[in-house]
């Protein structure tokens, strides 16, 4: 083989792999470009639904308040993304701020508007479907479907400490006290289970939640979230020790 023949072969295999990473690296700019683009529809479609809204009531200005608040986090995920992984995240936070949005609508009594993409965070959670009270250490908490005087905090679903909450009207946004540390964690974990646990029977959710919950009791310990794990009856009280005032 001529010294020509080989060095033709080489420059044949090295335009080949130029060209490879050069299409490569156009398709993850359009990739890039793209997921930018979409995070930016729907940022700014929250900024004009927050620009045209004006909640009437608690639980309308609540949840307009925790849309105003996912509408900043994704503005500085968008002023810092560079990656597609990181605009993806300003698109789910600005779509959970579209939930809110919603659920402001609902509770003003107009039309929600159209569905919205599923939030990432939610796949599997299911909503409420029933009204629930119990009562834990002496206080009374609510959830239930739909928004009331009693349950003006929505929560357009998610997983917190691993478990399963599900999308629905809460008389105290439990998800971030459970987010919190210390007693307040423990605290925010008994509320979900005397008001959530497939034990309690009564509570009504949308499909895949109870497997969700399963699947969350097994990655927490194998322990039955809903009783004594925690050292007692969490749906009248708690006797574990402990004073968990919210």
């Amino acid at each position: 083989m001529s010294v020509l023949l080989i060095l033709g072969i080489v420059i044949v295999v090295l335009l080949v792999i130029v060209l490879a990473r050069r299409n490569g690296a156009a398709s993850q700019q359009t990739r890039l470009e793209d997921a930018r683009a979409e995070a930016q529809r729907w940022y700014e479609r929250l900024g004009g639904q927050l620009m045209n809204l004006h909640g009437n009531d608690d639980a309308a200005r609540q949840a307009l308040s925790d849309a105003g608040e996912r509408y900043n986090a994704a503005g500085g995920q968008l002023q810092q993304a560079n990656t597609v992984r990181q605009f993806e995240l300003a698109r789910e936070s600005a779509l959970e701020g579209l939930q809110y949005v919603r659920a402001a609508r609902t509770a003003m009594g107009i039309d929600p508007g159209p569905e919205l993409p599923a939030l990432a965070s939610a796949q599997g959670v299911g909503q409420l479907t029933k009204e629930r009270e119990v009562n834990v250490q002496g206080h009374s908490y609510k959830a239930g479907p739909q928004p009331g005087a009693d349950t003006p905090y929505y929560y357009p679903g998610g997983r917190v400490q691993g478990r399963p909450v599900p999308a629905g009207w809460y008389s105290t946004p439990v998800w971030k006290t459970a987010l919190g540390a210390g007693a307040g964690v423990l605290g925010g974990m008994l509320i979900f289970d005397a008001l959530l646990s497939p034990g309690f029977g009564d509570m009504g959710y949308g499909d895949g939640f109870s497997d969700g919950y399963a699947d969350a009791a097994q990655d927490f310990g194998g322990g039955d979230m809903g009783g004594s794990d925690f050292g007692g009856d969490m749906g009248g009280g708690w006797d574990g020790g402990g004073d968990f005032d919210f």
